[in-house]
């Protein structure tokens, strides 16, 4: 039998009426944040299926534009994203499409871009009571969740770049729950996600950016 938490039930702390819509979405780009690593200059946000057609009504956008400035799903802020992201000069656009369907009702492209010119576009899905799942980083397909501390690492598909990872994080006490590994293809660009149930400082990305094949190391917890 699976085992259900009241917070299952209840739901999360939240602005807005739909965990699935305002607290899914917030998390979404929380997390995609997270992963440009930097304050986002430029933001499309791409919305499918359910998503593109309630966005407005059910905050949805609002959600989206809280989370990637770093609002929790409960902060009040989130009702006046658009006029905090307007005096931070964030770009912003929003844009339904129609058109692809074989998906999670609930999907959003957060295309984003900083103040130096950097771009990822993360794919994430809003499954309910505010848990999400991160499906694609870029044009690489991954499986993230988020609940958990992490390392995301993008580097070159080289032997011996796991192996340095690893030792690395054993230097640094740092217990690993989940590993996943994911590539474009044979010896181009792959993305390493390591999960643990321990806190993870920053001062572990100077090591792992002293292998020549590992060219950005994400901390999302």
């Amino acid at each position: 039998m699976a085992f259900i938490s009241v917070f299952d039930v209840l739901g999360p702390n939240m602005i807005g009426p739909s965990s699935s819509h305002t607290a899914g979405a917030c998390v979404i780009a929380f997390l995609a944040r997270k992963m440009l690593g930097n304050s986002p200059k430029k933001v499309e946000f791409i919305l499918y299926g359910s998503f593109a057609n309630t966005y407005k009504g059910h905050g949805t956008d609002r959600a989206l534009l809280g989370g990637l400035m770093g609002f929790g799903t409960d902060d009040v802020r989130i009702r006046d994203s658009f006029n905090i992201a307007d005096e931070r000069g964030i770009e912003y656009k929003f844009t339904p499409d129609s058109e692809l369907t074989d998906i999670h009702p609930n999907t959003v492209d957060v295309c984003m871009e900083d103040e130096s010119g950097n771009r990822v576009v993360v794919r994430g899905e809003s499954l309910g009571g505010g848990k999400v799942r991160i499906v694609k980083i870029d044009r690489v397909d991954i499986d993230f969740s988020g609940e958990y501390s992490a390392i995301i690492l993008v580097h070159r598909d080289r032997p011996g770049v796991i192996a340095y990872i690893t030792k690395i994080l054993s230097e640094h006490n740092i217990n690993i729950a989940f590993m996943k590994l994911y590539r474009e293809s044979k010896g181009n660009k792959a993305y390493t996600i390591i999960e643990s149930d321990e806190m993870i400082t920053p001062d572990i990305k100077s090591g792992l950016y002293k292998n020549e094949h590992i060219s950005q190391v994400m901390i999302v917890q």
